[in-house]
């Protein structure tokens, strides 16, 4: 076998190996995001729950870039069409959760914002405050989509806010800082490394 011929099989087992590692990132990703959404807290008073699967989507969004992110979400909204577990255990889940559902609006955001907060986080340097202004930009992308929803839901903006705004901004600022803190911190070690 000549050299050239080696040369190109072993490039195309490269190939190969890295799609499917990117693949396999990206399944994780969504599975890292159902595994956030079990943590769930009830608010009374709203049928819109206190969840952590916001920082896992703005989390996914600053590690992996837009792209990636956006893919993984969508796999996630996929999986949850098709009646995976993957949504918050507090709604109806399934197709009916995407569709019917108080957070659908929400959920249906959620490979935007990943890509939002991805893109920000790609252009320019890698620091905290870059993260930090994808994830608050991402998640005025969130709030959009998610408040938005509800005001058709409940043909009252006045109500889409309470149910939807109030109650999380506290919740949604500690998590924009999480997710920033991380992302940076995992990007100085990556750029560490190399």
């Amino acid at each position: 076998m000549s050299k050239l011929a080696i040369q190109t099989i072993g490039s195309q087992h490269e190939r190969v190996f890295e799609a499917a590692r990117q693949v396999a990132i990206v399944i994780a990703a969504s599975l890292f995001v159902a595994l956030c959404a079990r943590i769930t807290i009830p608010i009374p008073g709203t049928p819109v729950p206190l969840t952590v699967q916001n920082f896992g989507v703005l989390l996914v969004g600053l590690l992996l870039g837009s792209r990636r992110g956006f893919a993984a979400l969508a796999l996630y909204l996929a999986e949850g069409a098709m009646g995976m577990p993957v949504f918050s255990p507090i709604g109806v889940g399934g197709i009916a959760q995407l569709f019917h559902g108080a957070t659908s609006g929400f959920l249906l955001a959620y490979p935007l914002v990943a890509w939002v907060a991805g893109y920000v986080m790609e252009h320019g340097r890698k620091s905290f405050a870059r993260a930090a202004l994808g994830g608050l930009l991402g998640e005025v992308v969130l709030f959009a989509g998610g408040l938005t929803w509800l005001a058709v839901l409940t043909h009252s903006v006045t109500q889409a806010i309470r149910w939807g705004l109030y109650w999380f901004l506290f919740a949604e600022i500690i998590k924009v800082m999480m997710a920033a803190g991380i992302a940076a911190r995992w990007q100085r070690m990556s750029a560490a490394q190399q």
